[in-house]
């Protein structure tokens, strides 16, 4: 966690979560808009890649939950949200860093979701990344309420009033997923702050901020294949409480096993070795699952689109492809993490001593 305290100017430069995430943004919502062949999108066509709509919890469709944050209406709906994630996500992502960036975003961008399907009482379809957005602002609220955050008053004034005044002005905004973001920003900030708090006493050491985003996804992939594992064979699984207990105790089992190993001489170089090949062996994982389903099983040939193409190429060969991603996976995370595998080989500010006194100057985000 960066020990960074936000200027008090109104701009923040942007850092690489605020990038990534505009850039997924841009090119999701622009694909609409070449598919549509205008500058905005119908319903249909934002029904079909991922729109929220009212019975999309009744029917199992969570993915909904995060695609329609990455799809808007027409390029002024995606030109205002991402000039909101531009203004607040740099003092954010500066603040609490990428991962518990991303955190908080997708978060937002769920509860959004969720608290806009429950104010609805008319059928309804909602696309747009205003949920995820407003749950930075109340990230940042809840930063400056904690004394964590050095910004003056006038900059949630702004832009708290800014997107009052532009709700009550197009009867269009929902006005459920932007509250729902907003709450969630502001809990699951303070939320973070406490797990940073107790830290201290859990965990001898301070995470890299690669290593802490490398087992984010890890964690996320490893939640996606045991759900997708329960919803093919519901009636074989144990109560969804104690999957996601034992999911839980699992996390926290492998997250002390980093820290133990981050507390030994070269144990961070270790550790990132160790993350390279559980990427490569989630790929591998990856193309067998699609290879094995019905993805790839009387496939016509041709068809229009790149993802038809790409698809298309992998049932061709499989094994081929997969191992090919898998070992641009295994490059892409040590070259991404050469200077922490420096650091660690060299044993440069990662010995146990070191990390815990960082660690006890810290308390909370």
């Amino acid at each position: 966690m960066a020990t960074y305290r936000a200027s008090p100017g109104f701009f923040e430069t942007p850092h690489a979560a605020v990038y990534t995430l505009m850039t997924v943004t841009v090119l999701a919502s622009g694909f609409c808009f070449i598919q549509a062949g205008s500058a905005s999108a119908p319903a249909q066509l934002l029904f079909r890649y991922g729109g929220m709509y009212t019975a999309a919890l009744a029917r199992h469709e969570y993915w909904r939950l995060f695609a329609y944050g990455f799809l808007h209406v027409n390029f002024i709906h995606l030109a205002t949200n991402m000039l909101c994630l531009v203004l607040w996500g740099g003092h954010l992502e500066r603040r609490v860093g990428p991962t518990y960036f991303v955190i908080i975003y997708l978060c937002a961008m769920v509860s959004g979701a969720i608290v806009g399907n429950a104010t609805h009482a008319t059928p309804y379809l909602t696309v747009g990344a205003s949920g995820a957005t407003s749950g930075i602002l109340g990230a940042l609220l809840c930063l400056w309420i904690l004394g964590k955050l050095d910004v003056r008053f006038d900059f949630f004034a702004i832009n708290i009033g800014l997107n009052i005044a532009l709700a009550i002005s197009n009867s269009r905004i929902d006005w459920g997923v932007h509250l729902g973001g907003f709450a969630a920003g502001l809990i699951g900030c303070a939320l973070l702050d406490l797990v940073e708090k107790l830290n201290v006493h859990l965990l001898r050491c301070r995470f890299p901020e690669p290593v802490k985003i490398n087992l984010a996804l890890l964690a996320g992939v490893a939640a996606l294949g045991l759900w997708a594992a329960r919803v093919q064979t519901p009636a074989a699984d144990l109560p969804g409480w104690i999957v996601v207990a034992g999911f839980a105790v699992a996390c926290c089992a492998v997250i002390k096993l980093v820290d133990l190993a981050l507390s030994i001489k070269k144990g961070l170089a270790a550790v990132i070795i160790a993350l390279a090949c559980a990427n490569a062996a989630c790929v591998a994982l990856g193309g067998w699952v699609l290879a094995t389903t019905s993805a790839c099983g009387a496939r016509t040939s041709g068809g229009p689109g790149p993802l038809e193409n790409l698809l298309n190429a992998f049932c061709a060969n499989p094994l081929l492809v997969t191992a090919l991603v898998a070992v641009g996976a295994v490059t892409l995370t040590l070259l991404l993490c050469s200077r922490e595998i420096h650091r660690g080989i060299e044993g440069v500010g990662f010995v146990g001593s070191s990390l815990r006194a960082e660690r006890n100057r810290r308390h909370g985000l």
